[in-house]
């Protein structure tokens, strides 16, 4: 097989234009062998996975292999250390089903990718059964995301979109809203009641979750904190919360 060794190679340049979310419409990239195998085992549709040659046989016969020069490779990853491989994968979309049963959790404006894959990641690990995003919460296809979130957007749906539209179902079928806030409406959160079936809104860095989402809540809760600093990281803080609702 023909190893690529320009970065001028045509298949390269339009590969590389996926570290750009812009051109993420219908395909994104990952690197490293961790994703790799978690995207197999999750089934997704690979379109191309380049590799350095002395790593092929890890491959296997695959018609989606693409030998590549490991300066090459450097240009499809922003690692500096890259592990030999990046995938290209095809996008999956989920539709939020009429009826959810489960736990959520959601996401207004959280802008730090290294967060957003945190939070992600934990929701997972908690079992929760999706996460909803508003519009500007970061793309969870940055690379600094996607190792954030070390494969658990293969595990569970994520949704994108209006959060108000999205959880109105979630409204009608009185399943309760928590959301996280410091205001003297609040309670710590250790004094909710338990909840089978919720949604946990966590809101962004800086400003918390918006008016809006505070009047739309069933419950508006908060982490004590006894010692002197001002606030928690909010992808600590939803661990907290995440943990102690299931």
């Amino acid at each position: 097989m023909t190893i690529i060794t320009s970065k001028a190679n045509n298949l390269i340049k339009n590969t590389k234009k996926l570290l750009q979310k812009k051109y993420r419409k219908t395909s994104y990239l990952i690197e490293g062998w961790h994703l790799f195998e978690e995207a197999k085992k999750a089934g997704v549709t690979f379109r191309h996975i380049f590799v350095v040659p002395e790593m092929a046989e890890r491959i296997g016969d695959r018609s989606e292999l693409v030998l590549v020069s490991i300066e090459v490779l450097r240009e499809l990853t922003e690692s500096k250390s890259p592990q030999g491989i990046v995938a290209e994968i095809m996008l999956e979309s989920h539709s939020l089903p009429d009826q959810f049963s489960g736990k959520l959790l959601v996401l207004e404006d959280v802008q730090d990718p290294g967060n957003v894959g945190t939070m992600i990641r934990t929701a997972d690990a908690a079992g929760f059964d999706g996460v909803l995003l508003s519009q500007k919460s970061a793309d969870i296809y940055n690379d600094k995301t996607l190792r954030s979130m070390q494969g658990s957007h293969f595990h569970l749906p994520i949704w994108r979109g209006d959060l108000f539209e999205l959880l109105a179902s979630f409204k009608e079928a009185k399943k309760p809203i928590v959301a996280t806030t410091l205001s003297q409406t609040s309670v710590d959160y250790k004094d909710l009641p338990h909840l089978e079936n919720f949604a946990l809104v966590m809101g962004n860095e800086g400003q918390g979750i918006s008016k809006e989402m505070t009047a739309f809540a069933d419950h508006l809760a908060h982490i004590t904190m006894p010692g002197d600093a001002e606030s928690l990281n909010v992808a600590v803080a939803a661990g907290i919360m995440m943990f102690s609702l299931i």
